[in-house]
């Protein structure tokens, strides 16, 4: 499940998310936004470099490296 990397005080504030393989194919937002309709649901491209950005709303997302996915900790 995606992780927050820090939290804030409103709805889908979060600038940056941690994601795992079995959240593939990434999408945002995410069905645990709480404003998930906040803008039109778009498929990001995140296996080839690890990193991608929402061109809606700029929320940011890493893809835990496969040794990396047991551990619950954040990048």
């Amino acid at each position: 499940m995606p992780r927050p990397v820090r939290s804030g005080n409103t709805p889908n504030d979060q600038p940056k998310y941690t994601v795992e393989k079995s959240d593939l194919p990434l999408h945002c937002p995410l069905p645990e936004m709480s404003l998930w309709n906040s803008h039109p649901k778009v498929y990001l491209p995140i296996e080839a470099t690890g990193k991608a950005k929402c061109p809606y709303c700029g929320t940011e997302f890493t893809l835990l490296a496969s040794e990396d996915s047991g551990s619950k900790a954040t990048i």
